[in-house]
């Protein structure tokens, strides 16, 4: 279900000072508040429209709900150059961006890196800091598992990738759905232990740990407990009874407990809204609607300006 997911300097003097190599605790302090374009396309869909087919219109009704800042879903180069001036037009940063890579075979992992490193160097004009990633499963929607060898050749890969990004002053930042979650989360713990902290940094998404674990917060406390220092962003979605909700809020993950224990440890990451909609989620308000208030309680919670 997942879709393929920017001369502005002078107007960002906050970003342009951020560090080459940003850390997990140094992310937020230079980031607003983001969103993910995933979840408008969701909203637009629902409602019978298409993101892609006007995106200054798109652009303009995202900008009216007052959100500064934005994580679009990269697919070439071409796609950041024809971004870079709605933004502008818009007053929207683009601290992060989510591109799509395959990694775990060795032909495919060598283009995915060569177009994100593109990618890379023709969002130099955005002084964008972090790229997150989630790497292809087999197919989408399939049962099948990567083996030990294509999870050994996908953590090299990410490894290289995240070094590459790193000498152009970006951070690679790995995100998953629920697939790397089955066969005891083999997937997700060895792109963790198998890749350089210096290289591979972690987007916590943190409603698709809890689904892919079976609707649990053991589970994902338990991975902030293991990894949380190497969180550089999160992907912020909440539900109720396990249904994604049209706003984030109160619900099924315990948002304030994370707060707390990303405190504890220093960890200030860069905040992206993804409350995304599912054929279930209740349906009260339009996008713009919904992102209002989402940005009303996220700042709330997670104590953001």
């Amino acid at each position: 279900m997942e879709t393929n997911r920017r001369q502005f300097l002078q107007t960002i003097p906050a970003l342009a000072a951020a560090p080459a190599l940003l850390s997990a605790a140094q992310a937020a302090p230079f980031f607003p508040l983001s969103c993910n374009q995933y979840s408008w396309i969701t909203f637009y869909a629902r409602d019978g429209k298409d993101w892609g087919a006007d995106l200054d219109a798109s652009l303009a009704d995202f900008a009216s709900t007052g959100l500064k800042a934005y994580e679009p879903a990269l697919n070439n180069a071409g796609e950041v150059t024809k971004l870079l001036p709605l933004l502008k037009k818009y007053q929207i940063l683009m601290p992060s961006v989510y591109v799509n890579t395959s990694l775990h075979e060795a032909g495919e992992a060598a283009k995915s890196i060569e177009s994100v490193l593109s990618i890379a160097d023709a969002l130099k004009p955005a002084n964008t800091k972090i790229v997150v990633t989630n790497p292809n499963p087999i197919k989408w929607g399939s049962q099948e598992n990567k083996s030990d060898a294509e999870l050994a050749e996908q953590a090299k890969n990410m490894d290289k990738l995240g070094a590459e990004l790193k000498k152009r002053g970006m951070t690679l930042a790995y995100h998953t759905h629920d697939v790397e979650l089955r066969a005891a989360a083999r997937e997700f713990h060895h792109m963790l232990l198998a890749t350089d902290p210096k290289n591979v940094s972690l987007c916590l998404d943190v409603h698709w740990v809890y689904r892919g674990a079976g609707n649990s917060q053991v589970a994902l406390f338990d991975i902030v407990k293991l990894y949380g220092r190497r969180i550089v962003e999160l992907h912020i979605r909440q539900s109720k009874g396990g249904i994604w909700q049209e706003t984030f809020g109160e619900g099924d993950i315990d948002y304030p407990r994370l707060v707390t224990a990303m405190n504890a440890i220093n960890v200030k990451p860069h905040f992206v809204l993804e409350q995304c909609l599912e054929k279930t989620s209740p349906k009260t308000m339009n996008a713009a609607e919904a992102h209002k208030v989402d940005m009303v309680e996220a700042k709330r919670v997670f104590g953001i300006l």
